[in-house]
């Protein structure tokens, strides 16, 4: 799955973990277009074929940041139909990401700001360093967050926290962001790494088919009314049961053993 690009390091430290590294700290990683494109890229090949890979960490490069969000330099002087052009790419890159069937972690080493806060609460969810600070600043350039910032925020924080972040463009601590719902745990900045592969891991040794139609029924079931989204879990569920690994984890409590998952 490693691939080499120019702005992103994409790396397969251990079987079955990604770790995907936004690599332009001298800009505070924030993103230009070519970043967006090679997001994009990676994103679309775990969509189509994930292979053996069973978790996915999202981090930036560097203390200082995860992602400053858009490269603003980049954008000074952009036209009308180029910013719209790079807003595409942007656009099919945050959904591509929601569709990434394993589970995406964001280990968030530093600021995330605007679109790097979009793309934060785009993962599955997020470990931060307790040094970390985040914001939605769009308000404060004459836009909105285009990057599901306005979808995704509300469903972690809630509609009314939601707004006060968006409308006032306020900076806020990760401790804020942990009370808010935004951030599962924070972690010593000398530490992040550590306990975000740490639960990768833990993750990992789980069946994959199983954690990815967990997966599936959590984040599909929220968009349905619930009568439709238990129906929903039994129709992921169902899935489940016809499969080896099914087979080899009833197998393996009871011959008291650890069940080793195949992913078939």
């Amino acid at each position: 799955m490693a691939k080499r690009y120019q702005t992103l390091l994409v790396e397969t430290p251990e079987p079955h973990l990604l770790v995907v590294t936004l690599n332009r700290p001298e800009v505070a990683n924030a993103f230009d277009t070519h970043m967006m494109q090679e997001l994009l890229d990676v994103w679309t090949g775990l969509v189509a074929a994930p292979g053996d890979v069973r978790c996915v960490v999202l981090t930036g490069a560097g203390t200082r940041a995860f992602c400053a969000g858009a490269d603003l330099k980049e954008r000074n002087g952009m036209t009308e139909e180029a910013w719209f052009t790079q807003h595409a790419i942007i656009e099919r890159e945050q959904e591509m990401l929601l569709h990434v069937a394993v589970p995406v972690i964001a280990a968030v080493n530093g600021a995330a700001f605007a679109g790097g806060l979009e793309l934060m609460l785009a993962c599955d969810f997020v470990y931060a360093a307790a040094t970390a600070r985040f914001a939605l600043t769009e308000a404060t350039l004459g836009l909105i967050p285009g990057a599901g910032g306005t979808q995704t925020l509300p469903r972690a924080a809630g509609e009314r926290r939601a707004k006060e972040i968006v409308l006032t463009g306020r900076p806020f601590s990760a401790e804020e962001a942990l009370a808010w719902g935004m951030v599962n745990r924070l972690c010593a900045p000398d530490r992040l790494m550590a306990e975000t592969l740490e639960t990768a891991r833990t993750i990992i040794a789980n069946a994959p088919l199983a954690v990815r139609q967990a997966k599936k029924s959590i984040h599909g079931g929220l968009q349905l009314p619930l009568d439709q989204a238990m129906r929903f879990e039994i129709a992921c569920y169902e899935t489940l049961v016809a499969t080896a690994d099914r087979r080899e984890g009833i197998a393996a409590f009871n011959e008291k053993r650890k069940p080793r998952f195949a992913g078939r």
